[in-house]
């Protein structure tokens, strides 16, 4: 059963968004169950920080033994911090998908457009 924290959104292609203590920047990442299908992470392609994305937009590739898949911004928003230690440990993402495996950190366009990504009841159902 994969671990779905209720206090973070999500979208329907697997990312997450998580609160940080500065006001509208979220830790965007892949879920446990995502990282599970994946199997093991091998290498990352993560934007640069000042980089701006809209909602859906792809803003990088998570490579596993198995696949190559994009990552999606869940909202529009500016790129403010990027997980430089997935560089060395790309195994984080596995490991501690919620915690250290974090990958970017977006400061969001518009919060209010955060009631649009799914509660961690719906992303259950979304998995099945």
């Amino acid at each position: 059963m994969s671990e779905i924290p209720s206090d973070l959104y999500y979208t329907e292609e697997h990312e997450y968004l998580k609160a940080t203590s500065e006001d509208g920047v979220y830790m965007v990442g892949i879920t446990d169950y995502a990282q599970g299908e994946l199997g093991d992470i091998v290498f990352l392609e993560l934007p640069d920080g000042g980089s701006s994305f809209n909602q859906m937009d792809v803003f990088g590739t998570i490579e596993a033994v198995k696949a190559v898949s994009d990552l999606f911004c869940p909202l529009q928003g500016e790129i403010v911090a990027v997980n430089d230690e997935l560089d060395d440990d790309p195994s984080l993402v596995n490991s501690d998908p919620y915690g250290a495996g974090w990958m970017i950190k977006l400061k969001l366009a518009d919060p209010g457009e955060i009631s649009s990504l799914l509660s961690a009841e719906s992303y259950a159902a979304h998995i099945g």
